[in-house]
């Protein structure tokens, strides 16, 4: 009888902690790094979104995300140009496949940014898909 007890315990636990809502803390990974797909819902439902692309103006040329703003990882003035952002307003970063979004991401947070989502696998990821 004890067993059986002890049994459905730990299965209620376990059920109760899987269909609890793991959505938002899964989203934003203490890196920001999330998925494409989070990525693109939480863009469209952010009132004045940041979309910043952080490759070099030759990579953007090639290709961005529409309504992307080149903001160069590479460039002397970047964390000048970032610090011209709204740091309240939700930024969107990526570049080519994580690495300088990822650097970007530390820079902005150590700015004071309150929300900075970095697109995993970058632009080469998105535009695979």
């Amino acid at each position: 009888m004890n067993r059986t007890l002890c049994f459905y315990f730990i299965l209620c636990l376990f059920l109760a902690a899987c269909s609890s809502d793991t959505k938002e803390t899964a989203k934003l990974q203490s890196d920001g790094k999330v998925s494409i797909m989070v990525f693109e819902q939480e863009l469209k439902k952010a009132n004045a979104p940041q979309l910043i692309d952080v490759r070099t103006p030759e990579e953007f040329a090639k290709g961005h995300l529409k309504e992307a703003k080149n903001i160069n990882f590479n460039a002397a003035d970047f964390e000048n140009q970032i610090s011209q952002l709204d740091k309240n307003q939700p930024a969107f970063i990526y570049c080519h496949s994580g690495g300088r979004s990822g650097k970007a991401y530390k820079k902005m947070k150590a700015q004071g940014f309150t929300k900075v989502y970095d697109m995993e696998g970058g632009y080469s990821a998105y535009s695979k898909k």
